[in-house]
Protein backbone atom coordinates (compact mmCIF):
# COMPACT_ATOMS: atom_id res chain seq x y z
CA UNK A 1 0.00 0.00 0.00
CA UNK A 2 1.34 3.53 -0.83
CA UNK A 3 1.76 6.02 2.35
CA UNK A 4 -0.66 9.09 2.42
CA UNK A 5 1.66 11.64 2.80
CA UNK A 6 -0.64 14.05 2.97
CA UNK A 7 -3.10 13.72 5.39
CA UNK A 8 -4.85 16.21 7.72
CA UNK A 9 -3.23 15.09 11.38
CA UNK A 10 -4.87 16.76 14.46
CA UNK A 11 -5.45 16.28 18.18
CA UNK A 12 -7.13 18.53 20.50
CA UNK A 13 -3.91 20.95 20.69
CA UNK A 14 -2.31 20.76 17.12
CA UNK A 15 -3.23 20.42 13.36
CA UNK A 16 -0.99 19.26 10.75
CA UNK A 17 -2.11 20.52 7.44
CA UNK A 18 -0.18 19.92 3.94
CA UNK A 19 1.77 22.67 2.57
CA UNK A 20 0.87 24.35 0.17
CA UNK A 21 2.70 27.59 -1.73
CA UNK A 22 0.10 30.27 -0.54
CA UNK A 23 1.78 29.36 3.13
CA UNK A 24 4.91 30.95 2.51
CA UNK A 25 4.07 33.60 4.25
CA UNK A 26 3.06 32.52 7.45
CA UNK A 27 5.81 29.76 7.44
CA UNK A 28 9.08 32.40 7.08
CA UNK A 29 7.34 34.59 10.04
CA UNK A 30 8.10 31.54 12.16
CA UNK A 31 11.09 30.81 10.51
CA UNK A 32 12.67 34.04 10.72
CA UNK A 33 13.62 33.93 14.14
CA UNK A 34 17.34 33.39 14.31
CA UNK A 35 17.09 31.36 17.56
CA UNK A 36 15.40 28.51 15.74
CA UNK A 37 18.23 27.50 13.51
CA UNK A 38 20.45 28.14 16.42
CA UNK A 39 21.77 24.31 16.50
CA UNK A 40 21.13 23.60 12.88
CA UNK A 41 23.67 23.15 10.47
CA UNK A 42 22.08 26.05 8.11
CA UNK A 43 21.96 28.44 10.85
CA UNK A 44 21.02 31.32 8.01
CA UNK A 45 18.23 29.36 7.19
CA UNK A 46 16.23 32.65 8.83
CA UNK A 47 16.77 34.37 5.54
CA UNK A 48 14.31 34.91 3.46
CA UNK A 49 16.19 33.77 0.39
CA UNK A 50 17.71 30.79 2.26
CA UNK A 51 14.43 29.90 3.90
CA UNK A 52 12.45 29.71 0.19
CA UNK A 53 15.31 27.24 -0.53
CA UNK A 54 13.96 24.94 2.75
CA UNK A 55 10.59 25.99 1.80
CA UNK A 56 10.62 24.79 -2.04
CA UNK A 57 12.69 21.63 -1.32
CA UNK A 58 9.88 20.77 1.68
CA UNK A 59 7.48 21.09 -1.15
CA UNK A 60 8.81 18.81 -3.37
CA UNK A 61 8.68 16.21 -1.09
CA UNK A 62 4.77 15.73 -1.67
CA UNK A 63 4.77 15.01 2.57
CA UNK A 64 5.34 18.41 4.15
CA UNK A 65 2.90 20.14 6.76
CA UNK A 66 2.71 23.33 8.55
CA UNK A 67 1.77 23.27 12.09
CA UNK A 68 -1.24 25.81 13.39
CA UNK A 69 -2.05 25.57 17.19
CA UNK A 70 -5.91 25.05 17.18
CA UNK A 71 -6.29 26.77 20.54
CA UNK A 72 -5.83 30.21 18.12
CA UNK A 73 -5.45 29.28 15.28
CA UNK A 74 -1.26 30.71 15.09
CA UNK A 75 1.05 28.71 12.58
CA UNK A 76 3.48 27.42 14.80
CA UNK A 77 6.10 25.60 12.80
CA UNK A 78 6.49 22.87 9.80
CA UNK A 79 7.26 19.03 9.44
CA UNK A 80 7.58 16.51 6.83
CA UNK A 81 7.88 12.89 5.92
CA UNK A 82 10.75 12.30 3.32
CA UNK A 83 12.98 9.66 1.64
CA UNK A 84 10.15 7.12 1.41
CA UNK A 85 11.77 3.49 0.68
CA UNK A 86 9.37 1.39 -0.49
CA UNK A 87 11.74 -1.86 -0.63
CA UNK A 88 13.12 -1.04 2.99
CA UNK A 89 9.42 -0.39 3.78
CA UNK A 90 10.35 2.95 5.93
CA UNK A 91 10.26 6.97 5.89
CA UNK A 92 12.30 9.74 7.07
CA UNK A 93 10.80 12.68 9.25
CA UNK A 94 12.52 16.03 9.27
CA UNK A 95 12.81 19.27 8.52
CA UNK A 96 10.80 19.89 12.13
CA UNK A 97 10.91 23.48 13.18
CA UNK A 98 9.04 25.29 16.33
CA UNK A 99 8.82 29.12 16.96
CA UNK A 100 10.74 28.93 20.14
CA UNK A 101 7.66 30.01 22.35
CA UNK A 102 6.21 26.72 21.67
CA UNK A 103 9.94 25.09 23.44
CA UNK A 104 9.06 22.53 26.06
CA UNK A 105 5.75 22.68 25.88
CA UNK A 106 5.18 19.46 24.63
CA UNK A 107 3.93 20.24 21.09
CA UNK A 108 7.12 18.56 19.49
CA UNK A 109 5.70 14.91 20.94
CA UNK A 110 2.34 15.79 20.23
CA UNK A 111 3.10 16.43 16.57
CA UNK A 112 5.73 13.32 16.52
CA UNK A 113 2.94 11.33 17.82
CA UNK A 114 0.50 12.17 15.01
CA UNK A 115 3.26 12.11 12.24
CA UNK A 116 3.92 8.56 13.71
CA UNK A 117 0.75 6.93 14.70
CA UNK A 118 -0.60 7.75 10.82
CA UNK A 119 2.76 6.55 8.87
CA UNK A 120 3.18 3.13 10.93
CA UNK A 121 -0.25 1.70 9.00
CA UNK A 122 1.75 1.90 6.12
CA UNK A 123 5.31 1.47 7.27
CA UNK A 124 7.37 -0.64 9.38
CA UNK A 125 10.11 2.27 9.96
CA UNK A 126 10.76 5.53 10.70
CA UNK A 127 14.04 7.41 10.14
CA UNK A 128 14.91 10.82 11.86
CA UNK A 129 18.45 12.55 10.87
CA UNK A 130 19.61 14.79 13.24
CA UNK A 131 23.17 17.12 12.65
CA UNK A 132 25.95 15.79 15.26
CA UNK A 133 25.29 19.12 16.97
CA UNK A 134 21.62 19.45 17.26
CA UNK A 135 21.45 18.44 21.03
CA UNK A 136 17.95 19.71 21.57
CA UNK A 137 16.70 17.01 18.55
CA UNK A 138 18.64 14.30 19.54
CA UNK A 139 16.84 14.55 23.41
CA UNK A 140 13.30 14.69 21.74
CA UNK A 141 14.09 12.37 19.68
CA UNK A 142 15.26 9.98 22.46
CA UNK A 143 12.40 10.84 24.23
CA UNK A 144 10.06 9.17 21.59
CA UNK A 145 12.29 5.84 21.78
CA UNK A 146 13.94 5.79 18.80
CA UNK A 147 17.38 4.38 18.72
CA UNK A 148 20.55 6.58 17.39
CA UNK A 149 21.81 3.36 14.66
CA UNK A 150 24.31 4.82 13.27
CA UNK A 151 25.99 7.95 11.50
CA UNK A 152 25.47 9.51 7.82
CA UNK A 153 28.02 11.81 6.33
CA UNK A 154 26.15 14.74 4.47
CA UNK A 155 28.20 17.42 2.43
CA UNK A 156 30.37 20.21 3.88
CA UNK A 157 32.31 17.72 6.44
CA UNK A 158 29.23 17.19 8.61
CA UNK A 159 27.79 14.66 9.94
CA UNK A 160 23.96 13.67 10.59
CA UNK A 161 23.35 10.74 13.80
CA UNK A 162 20.18 7.95 12.21
CA UNK A 163 17.66 7.37 14.55
CA UNK A 164 15.17 4.52 14.11
CA UNK A 165 11.97 3.34 15.46
CA UNK A 166 10.17 0.66 14.11
CA UNK A 167 6.87 -0.09 14.36
CA UNK A 168 6.85 -2.89 16.24
CA UNK A 169 9.00 -0.88 19.01
CA UNK A 170 5.83 2.04 18.74
CA UNK A 171 3.09 -0.01 19.37
CA UNK A 172 4.75 -2.12 22.26
CA UNK A 173 5.15 1.86 24.08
Amino acid sequence: MIPDFHPILENDIVALYPLQERDFDEMFAVAADPKIWEQHPYKDRWKEDIYRVFFNASMKSNGAFKIVDKRNGAVIGGTRFYEYDAIENSVAIGGTFYAASYWGTGINKQIKYLLLDHIFNYVSKVYFFIDERNIRSQIAIDRLGAVKTGEKPRGDHMIDYVYCITKTAWLQK
